[in-house]
């Protein structure tokens, strides 16, 4: 029987389109995060990261706690779970008080938090994420930390990621039902990107591009923190089934073939080396069927060009550009498909590389790589339980709220103020 869990504990639950993990980690003594246990199972009621059958995602869910419990030998009841369903979007408030030439106090910063609150204007949505960002100084930008210095007037962006509360309500419910409380659901493109992208990245401007089973979320980081988002209704399932439609076989055959044969890259010895994609059967009188790498290539690029083509266009209309705009992250399940960094870094004119979740201690193997990101990154994010201006109560002011895109540009070009 699995004992209680201890103080510190922190459980991760991603649902995806294709599977649902789940991570129980801890805080070492050193501060870093050591797993002490892992579960997966298939996910059969999430279509393009929205829950369409209760029932059967509630399963998924359980069982894969129940595994990652065995593992650890502990039982636990509360998780943070990641949203990454389409709709997302990302907006920014700004807030400003006079404070008449005197010195910061904590006292002045708290006041501030509380009056962003009631700035907060989700339009209808529900709100996941209302964070302070980046301080101004008598309209100086991109100060972190103006706790102890002088000014007459303090400002602060607050930076925020709302939902369509129906699929967050929806998760919410899954996960309960499943006799688990959820501590938090946290937007996946923020956890992702503390599991893959280093800090320096997220300072200078990087965008990342995670390639879900039914969904892609391409993200703009910059001054630490989210700025920018759009999802696209694409991801690696699509490829598995353009496969499996193409050359008459099973979806199951078809991403064990995209898996091991697969491949983003084609070279001219794909046009003889042969991929077997259905064995002979007597029982069902099947003849046996084979195919050239090449033509399997050739389907997996086809889709590929598509969703590559649909990122480009999303980092142009998040204003992805200028000597900031050259790094891009893929990662994902769809990034462990050979050669995408390549392929992507030709038709982008990027620098791309691969991104997967580092510096968690005795993670496994298995789910060490790019698909498994999200997971690794809700557990950062747990463990920092950074300020989040919902839990500050409210208090009446007088606001200066941007509007739309281009309060994210100056957002944007408030966090590059430094560097």
């Amino acid at each position: 029987m699995a004992k209680p869990a201890p103080e510190g504990l922190i459980t991760a639950l991603d649902i995806g389109s294709s599977k649902v993990s789940a991570m129980i980690a801890q805080k070492g003594d050193g501060g870093e995060l050591v797993v002490l246990g892992t579960g997966q199972r298939e996910s059969r009621g999430v279509k393009r990261g929205y829950i369409a059958d209760m029932q059967a995602t509630e399963v998924a869910v359980r069982e894969a706690v129940e595994q990652a419990e065995r593992i650890a030998g502990v039982a636990i009841e509360n998780v943070w779970a990641g949203f990454s369903a389409g709709g997302l979007v990302s907006d920014e408030a700004f807030i400003e008080a006079e404070l008449g030439g005197t010195r910061i106090e904590q006292a002045d910063i708290d006041a501030l938090l509380q009056e962003g609150r009631q700035a907060i204007d989700p339009q209808g949505r529900m709100v996941l994420h209302a964070q302070p960002a980046l301080y101004t100084l008598d309209g100086l930008n991109g100060v972190k930390k103006p706790l102890g210095l002088h000014a007459d007037r303090l400002g602060v962006h607050i930076h925020v990621i709302a939902a369509d509360g129906s699929p967050v309500r929806n998760l919410d419910l899954c996960v309960r039902s499943a006799h688990l409380e959820v501590k938090s659901i946290i937007a996946a493109p923020v956890a992702t990107g503390l599991a893959c992208l280093t800090q320096e990245e997220r300072d200078l401007g990087v965008a990342l591009v995670e390639i879900g089973a039914g969904i892609t979320n391409v993200s703009l980081f910059a001054g630490e923190m989210l700025v920018g988002l759009k999802s696209i209704p694409i991801g690696g399932a699509d490829i598995t089934d353009d496969i499996a439609s193409a050359f008459g076989t099973t979806r199951l055959q078809a991403e064990r073939i995209k898996c091991f044969h697969g491949s983003a890259n084609a070279s001219p010895r794909d046009n003889h080396e042969m991929v077997t994609i259905r064995e002979r059967s007597e029982v069902e009188d099947n003849d046996s069927l084979q195919i050239t790498k090449a033509a399997l290539i050739a389907v997996i690029r086809q889709r590929l060009e598509a969703l590559i083509g649909e990122v480009q266009a999303a980092l142009k209309e998040l204003r992805f550009e200028g000597p900031v705009g050259r790094q891009v992250v893929i990662t994902g399940g769809g990034a462990e498909l050979k050669g995408i960094a390549d392929y992507a870094q030709q038709l982008l004119g990027r620098s791309v590389r691969v991104g997967r979740p580092r510096g968690l201690t005795n993670l496994p193997e298995a789910h060490s790589g790019p698909g498994f990101a999200t997971l690794a990154g809700l557990a950062y994010f747990a463990a920092a339980d950074p300020i989040d201006l919902r839990g500050v109560a409210p208090k009446q002011q007088t606001v200066h709220r941007s509007k739309g895109w281009r309060g994210l540009r100056r957002l944007i070009q408030a966090a590059k103020a430094n560097y």
